[in-house]
């Protein structure tokens, strides 16, 4: 049967019954727990309801382990924030269609569960439903049938969001007609640049004007108010090297998460089962083990014929016609009686009976593939990792009592210092956008400067900086806003003001050319690049600003030219010489229309989901988020 579940590991029932028999686990090294708050941790709330840590980690395991068999060359790409914030987004939009669901009593009727579940795979024998196998399926996985069905019932209802909305989108063939042809269009085109600094030499500045613009603009040349500060800060960080932890602690910590340590190895193994399911009666498991004892004993007085007793005896119907032979599996990919088992023998080896939820197996080992990671190595990175836990538990009983003493003892920052033993520190000037920068927290600098702070010199409450960081701060010296003098910004505004008339100069010459080319008069001077041939999604090499305009071009008549302002760079001409529809044959167009459909249920989906976001309060904890590394 396990390999009937592996074998099945795709399908609707297998998302269920997995999450029953797999526990993922991953180390978490020094420096990510440094940055993490724990398993508790929310990293993310939809209306007060959270999304956990470790939910958002099995989210991001089950990626990885698709990727692993699709293409392993991708797993890269799980570093990147934008994968990690979609995965976050389906977990909210889940938590945002259940609520739907919920609030708008969308129903799923007996007779059509009933059809879903007569139809699943899973419970197909000889090509019919069995109730036979569905009842053996589901009580070898200890679930009752109303549990099953309540599970399906839910993604059922799940589905009707998620496939109704896309079916509300709708354009008419006019439009879509006149989408296709503006979106497979090809234009040849070529540019021509105005350049500001080309008139840069024609200009010049008179140092009235250079004074003019101080006085206009003195606001713009302000020195922002600045404060120096001394802080105090608790942090789980600092409290790290004060914990202790022992080698029989570590060792204990590895025992007990030996999957978490398993690295790249696997082990390739057989088995012979013996059927007994954890509901069958007591006689029923009694008779099993007599006949998974016997059958014991004839391999174990003949281990090479370990295959063709496995053919002769294993109730398993997905391995014993090869012979017992699973294949190659890592931790968490067989229930764990069998997997203890598995990883404690060596190659070659025939364990005695092990019991598990199916039954009693006889394993054979093959191999072991890969290498995993043994205590002694991975000792200092989870004493690291006891040490931090402990430092964070620490945190927790002092966190509440730091904020009381730095509020209560509000003159100074020395009582709180000398109670935890940490150091009163200072900075150099700062302004608020510096200190925020400095601090990361915009929280504490909009604190400095209130008048409690600023000018009663009072201590800052205790802002959380970050996960498990606490700072208190407060002002030692201030410095108002001030102009600055003249002769600090003159050569600056000399330079603005000879770019802004060149631009100007840049700009006249280029719509003057471009009413003469409109007339079909020729302009000298002007140079044009070699034309390219572009569409929508081939620039050939063009800037992002000629690419904005090129398909804004009225070509009724060719050439057509268009022409852009552009304030840091001058003039930009465009050239359409000649235009082209892609979709020459009724293949091609019937595609484009079904990628315009997909595209358009896509964005009704993502309106909706839109509205439902912007109705409810969602909060993102993106820095735990980013940080976490569970997937790795």
């Amino acid at each position: 049967m396990l390999e009937v579940i592996r074998a099945h590991s795709k399908g609707w029932l297998a998302k269920l019954i997995l999450t029953l028999i797999t526990v993922p686990f991953a180390l978490f090294g020094i420096d990510a727990y440094l940055k993490d708050a724990g398993d508790g941790a929310s990293v993310a709330k939809v209306d007060g309801a959270t999304i956990s840590i470790q939910e958002y980690r099995n989210a991001m395991q089950s990626l990885r382990d698709r990727l692993q068999k699709e293409n392993p060359k991708d797993i890269g790409a799980l570093d990147s924030p934008e994968v990690k914030q979609s995965v976050l987004d389906r977990l909210i939009n889940t938590r945002l269609l259940n609520a739907e669901v919920d609030n708008n009593n969308f129903k799923v009727t007996n007779e059509q569960l009933a059809q879903f579940i007569t139809s699943l795979p899973e419970f197909q024998q000889g090509g019919k439903f069995s109730q036979e196998v569905y009842d053996k399926l589901l009580s070898q996985n200890q679930m009752t049938p109303s549990q099953f069905e309540k599970k399906m019932r839910g993604e059922l209802l799940l589905q009707q969001v998620r496939d109704g909305v896309p079916g509300l989108a709708f354009t008419s063939k006019a439009v879509e007609d006149a989408v296709l042809n503006v979106e497979h269009q090809q234009r040849e085109v070529s540019v021509a640049e105005i350049k500001t600094a080309d008139f840069i030499s024609q200009v010049n500045v008179d140092p009235s004007e250079v004074q003019a613009y101080y006085e206009k603009h003195k606001d713009k040349f302000k020195v922002p108010e600045q404060v120096k500060l001394e802080f105090v800060m608790l942090s789980a960080n600092t409290l790290i090297p004060k914990m202790q932890t022992t080698d029989e602690e570590a060792k204990k910590f590895y025992d007990e998460n030996a999957s978490k340590f398993q690295g790249s190895e696997q082990r390739h193994a057989s088995h012979i089962l013996i059927g007994a399911s954890a509901s069958a009666s007591p006689e029923a498991k009694a008779e099993a083990k007599k006949k998974a004892e016997q059958v014991l004993a004839e391999v174990k007085k003949n281990p090479a014929k370990f295959a063709e007793l496995a053919k002769k005896y294993s109730q398993d119907p997905g391995s014993a016609e090869k012979g017992g032979d699973l294949g190659t599996f890592g931790r968490g990919s067989m229930v764990k009686p069998f997997e203890d088992a598995a990883f404690s023998m060596k190659p070659g080896e025939v364990s005695g009976l092990v019991q598990s939820d199916f039954g009693y197996h006889i394993i054979k080992l093959t191999e072991i593939v890969g290498q995993g990671q043994g205590f002694e190595t991975l000792k200092p990175q989870i004493r690291a990792e006891l040490m931090y836990q402990k430092a964070l538990v620490k945190f927790s009983e002092q966190a509440e009592a730091f904020s009381a003493t730095v509020y209560e003892q509000s003159t100074s920052l020395k009582p709180v210092a000398d109670a935890y033993n940490i150091p009163v520190q200072k900075t150099e000037w700062l302004s608020y956008a510096d200190g925020a920068k400095f601090f990361k927290s915009d929280k504490l600098m909009t604190l400095v400067f209130t008048n409690e702070v600023l000018k009663d010199k009072r201590n800052t409450e205790a802002v959380e900086v970050s996960n498990n960081t606490l700072v208190s701060a407060r002002v030692v010296e201030h410095k108002a806003s001030a102009p600055r003098s003249f002769d600090e910004v003159k050569g600056g505004i000399a330079d603005l003001l000879k770019i802004e008339k060149a631009t100007k100069l840049a700009i006249d010459k280029g719509a003057a050319s471009l009413a003469s080319l409109k007339s079909s008069k020729e302009v000298a001077g002007l140079d044009w690049i070699t034309p390219v041939v572009v569409d929508r999604k081939n620039a050939q090499g063009l800037t992002d600003l000629t690419m904005s305009n090129v398909f804004k071009v009225d070509t009724n008549k060719l050439p057509a030219y268009a022409g852009i302002a552009d304030s840091q760079k001058g003039y930009l001409l465009i050239k359409v010489t000649a235009v082209q529809n892609k979709l020459a044959d009724e293949e091609s167009r019937k595609t484009a229309l079904l990628d315009l459909r997909t595209a358009m249920a896509s964005e009704f989906s993502s309106a909706y989901i839109g509205t439902l976001k912007s109705n409810k309060k969602i909060m993102v904890n993106s820095r735990l988020m980013m940080s976490d590394s569970a997937e790795q």
